[in-house]
């Protein structure tokens, strides 16, 4: 039959699958040739799945419109396929559709169908003559194989040789153990008849296609799920040449759970019953249960207990269950018959909410009835109910006494401050009329007196100002009353009595003691304080302005308020105000203490606490530790010797006639002298003697009028008033010059001078 003509002709390049890694951009080649004998519009798009829809992320299929006279061939339309960064290995097919349903409806449209291999980032890139491959059915994500145990899953390996030398090919699954595939390799047509020989390798001439068939069979406790084996394909001609490719292949669910409940003891009288509960994972999944038992009658006589009673089940694998069951209550025993049939029902729950048989294993357990003794039991039982009975009733005409069961303090041994607080019990309380608190110690103190003769007082009942009242009243008449307050306080050993009277309508079988009394003692220890250990001083003496390094060790330091240290001279002068250090629960409140102190083994150590030596003089040093915890005591200690501050040492800085130091020195008779001086030194320790002139200021200035009672030496004495330093002095020897007497100039004589004659007639 000859084939029909087609006027529209298609040509695409590439004809064959296609390859690419993840993010690469594949792109196909196509021409439409009009060989009809009229113009036509012809239409070009794609169909395509879901899986090569994400591949791509393609929302609608590319399309292109021709318009196409006869015998005319398309310009080249491309088509590119921009491979997603994120795509997953596989094959994923698409169909390009040429469609040109107004002018050859009968002859379109046109179906090409084509795959795209998107490979492995760690595949070779391929080039012209590598060789290729890929498998079939192609399979991606989106179009997974699924596996059925009963059978292998078998798949195709198209291997194409497109080099120009004959290659052999090996296909592995590095993925994979050994048992889950076998790998076949066609025969090559050389094996003798009757020979056994191993096919290894699939051998394939140039420009030719060979297939390998791979069976996967996993084995049967492989867990349910989806599995992605690569697939890597060797060549012998280029063995760095890496050639990859995926299998998505889906393994379905099985739930398969076999369950079973064994009796080991199912009839029982004393002991429990006993099971045993066996539970087989046949299916592919992990199995995680919750056991328990429901019941199956209308009541439920039984307690039970699963060990254990949570089990996790792999794939083919079995585990037991141990059940006891204990029949209850005890009076539903029976007395007859062939006994009690307690039916009951596993109930499995699994934790993941995975389906589970419709039906679990039913269990009987059959309580035997009594034995024939316990009847004489139960008739004994009767008599001794009817004894208590009329004992009851004597007890009612002849009620029982009055009696104090117990009485103790609530802390034996407290601490000063704190109140001795009592507890007692007292049976039969109703036949109290009264209660009596009698303490003896150091000192008087007056009784405690509480009436019950219209109940329980208010002070220890119902009215009293606590938030919970002191007594309690439980059955039996018994009164119990705890931390009932004494007032006692202060320190010392106490005795305290309890006395309880009767009231006086009650008749007691013995009417010699009214009075029932206990007694109970209390030691009140001194309240504890914080105890100085040590204080001294690193040396005994200083001098004024260096700093006194102090230091001390105190016990029991969370009891510590504060500390103060204080210094006092011979005739009881203090040194300075007390200086005041305050803490915290044992936390020291200065920061610069803080850096000089430690806490080890409850106490406290501070090394070199500096305190300045203003003063001199010999003073001693006390240091007293204060409570925090309410007490006037406090405790201290002195330093072990007295600590002596010498007052700075003085030095004749200068001391100058006329700006000279020269210890010689010449003035002339009515010059001026004048004199300065300077001395270091504390003005109240020193004395300043200028040699004839008396005390003077530590230093200053004197200006003289040097005459014939100038004196020849000037000295500068500086003595110390404490004798603590040898007295410095500094001075001058001064030699008196004169003024020189002017030579006396004889007299002389005058000459009168020769005046003219004077002129009688000249008016004067």
């Amino acid at each position: 039959m000859q084939a029909r003509f087609n006027p529209i002709q298609v040509y695409i390049n590439p004809p064959d699958i296609q390859f690419g890694m993840p993010g690469d951009t594949v792109v196909l080649y196509v021409i439409v040739s009009n060989q009809g004998d009229r113009s036509a519009v012809i239409d070009l798009y794609f169909v395509f799945d879901e899986g090569f829809q994400n591949l791509t992320g393609w929302s609608s299929s590319p399309r292109e419109s021709l318009a196409l006279d006869p015998q005319q061939n398309s310009d080249e339309v491309v088509f590119e396929f921009q491979i997603n960064p994120d795509a997953f290995v596989g094959t994923y097919d698409y169909t390009l559709v040429v469609d040109s349903p107004l002018h050859y409806p009968q002859d379109t449209p046109l179906s090409f169908p084509n795959k795209i291999k998107v490979l492995q980032k760690e595949q070779t890139a391929i080039r012209l003559n590598d060789p290729t491959f890929f498998i079939r059915p192609n399979t991606n994500p989106n179009k997974q194989l699924i596996f059925n145990f009963s059978e292998p899953l078998q798949v195709e390996v198209i291997v194409d040789n497109r080099s120009a030398r004959v290659d052999r090919f090996r296909l592995t699954c590095p993925d994979l153990d050994d048992d889950w595939f076998t790998i076949n390799y066609p025969a090559t047509g050389f094996e003798g008849q009757g020979l056994v020989s191993d096919v290894t390798a699939l051998e394939l001439n140039p420009g030719t296609q060979g297939q390998i068939l791979l069976k996967f069979h996993p084995p049967v406790d492989t867990l349910a799920g989806n599995y992605s084996p690569t697939i890597r394909l060797y060549s012998e001609n280029s063995p760095d040449l890496v050639l990859l490719d995926l299998v998505y292949i889906q393994i379905p669910t099985n739930y398969r759970l076999d369950i079973e409940l064994n009796t080991i003891l199912g009839q029982v009288s004393r002991s429990l019953g006993k099971y045993e509960l066996s539970l087989a994972n046949r299916g592919n999944i992990v199995r995680e249960l919750i056991l328990s038992l429901n019941n199956r009658d209308e009541e439920e006589l039984y307690t039970y207990s699963f060990e254990p009673t949570e089990v996790r089940l792999l794939p083919s694998r079995s585990a037991i269950a141990n059940l006891t069951v204990k029949p209850r209550p005890w009076w539903r025993r029976p007395w007859f018959g062939a006994g009690l049939a307690v039916n009951f029902q596993v109930n499995i729950k699994d934790q993941q909410s995975l389906p589970l048989p419709n039906t679990f294993p039913q269990g009987t357990l059959v309580w035997k009835s009594r034995p024939w003794w316990q009847f004489l039991l139960l008739l004994l039982g009767i008599l001794g109910l009817l004894g208590g009975i009329g004992f009851i009733i004597w007890r009612m005409l002849n009620p029982e006494p009055l009696r104090l069961e117990s009485f103790d303090p609530a802390n034996s041994r407290i601490t000063e401050g704190d109140e001795v607080a009592l507890n007692w019990k007292i049976q039969q309380y109703k036949q109290l009329q009264k209660l009596t608190i009698v303490t003896k110690g150091s000192q008087p103190i007056e009784p405690i007196t509480y009436d019950f003769s219209n109940g329980i007082p208010e002070p220890l009942g119902k009215g009293a100002a606590d938030r919970i009242p002191p007594c309690q009243v439980q059955e039996k008449q018994e009164l119990i009353c705890s931390n009932v307050k004494t007032g006692v306080k202060d320190k010392g050993s106490y005795t305290f009595e309890l006395q309880a009277f009767y009231r006086n309508n009650i008749q007691l079988f013995s009417q010699k003691e009214q009075v029932a009394s206990k007694t109970t003692q209390v030691e009140i220890a001194e309240k504890p304080i914080a105890q100085v250990i040590n204080f001294q001083a690193d040396k005994t003496q200083y001098v004024k302005g260096q700093n006194i390094l102090l230091s001390w060790r105190i016990d029991r330091p969370l009891l510590l308020g504060q500390i103060q240290i204080i210094g006092s001279a011979d005739d009881g002068t203090s040194y300075s105000e007390p200086i005041t250090y305050k803490f915290n629960q044992g936390n020291i409140a200065d920061p610069k203490l803080q850096k000089l102190c430690t806490q080890q083994n409850q106490q406290l150590q501070c090394a070199n606490i500096p305190l300045l030596a203003y003063k001199a003089g010999k003073f001693a040093f006390e240091i007293k530790a204060f409570p925090n915890n309410g007490s006037q005591k406090t405790d201290s200690k002195k330093t072990d010797s007295k600590i002596e501050i010498l007052p700075k040492p003085f030095k004749i800085i200068s001391f100058t006639i006329n700006g000279s130091e020269q210890p010689n020195l010449e003035l002339n008779e009515g010059t001026t002298a004048t004199l300065r001086w300077r001395v270091e030194g504390e003005k109240e320790n020193i004395q300043v003697k200028l040699q004839p002139y008396g005390d003077v200021e530590l230093s200053g200035s004197k200006q003289l009028i040097v005459n014939r009672a100038f004196p020849t030496q000037i000295i500068l004495q500086v003595n110390d008033i404490s004798g603590n330093q040898k007295p410095q002095e500094r001075g001058f020897a001064i030699q008196f010059i004169p003024k020189p007497q002017p030579t006396p100039i004889p007299p002389i004589n005058p000459i009168p001078p020769n005046l003219p004659p004077s002129n009688p007639f000249k008016s004067p």
